[in-house]
């Protein structure tokens, strides 16, 4: 199963000046993270301090990390960089010789 770390960050002209508004929203969002979490389909979540971004570590199949992905669209946008475990790397670096 593929691993990977996304670099979020909210869309400051989506989100509303209501305070109210912008934070049903927030929850909204977060309620479907912590689900996510549940699920085992994220391991790792995290909001930088002061700001509105932050990172996600999942584990999945591309498609379905496109799909978690989509319910977030318009607010949120995703850098998705796939990474490897110290053994995956330790293979690469073995196979070179």
């Amino acid at each position: 199963m593929a691993k990977y770390l996304l670099l979020w960050e909210l869309d400051r002209d989506k989100i509303p000046d209501d305070a109210k508004a912008r934070s049903e929203g927030w929850a909204m969002m977060l309620e479907m993270v912590k689900q996510d979490i549940q699920a085992g389909f994220h391991s790792d979540w995290g909001s930088f301090v002061g700001e509105m971004r932050g990172y996600t570590v999942s584990e999945g199949e591309p498609v379905e990390l496109a799909k978690t992905m989509q319910r977030f669209t318009p607010f949120v946008s995703f850098e998705v960089h796939p990474v490897m475990s110290v053994d995956q790397t330790l293979e690469v670096a073995r196979s070179i010789a």
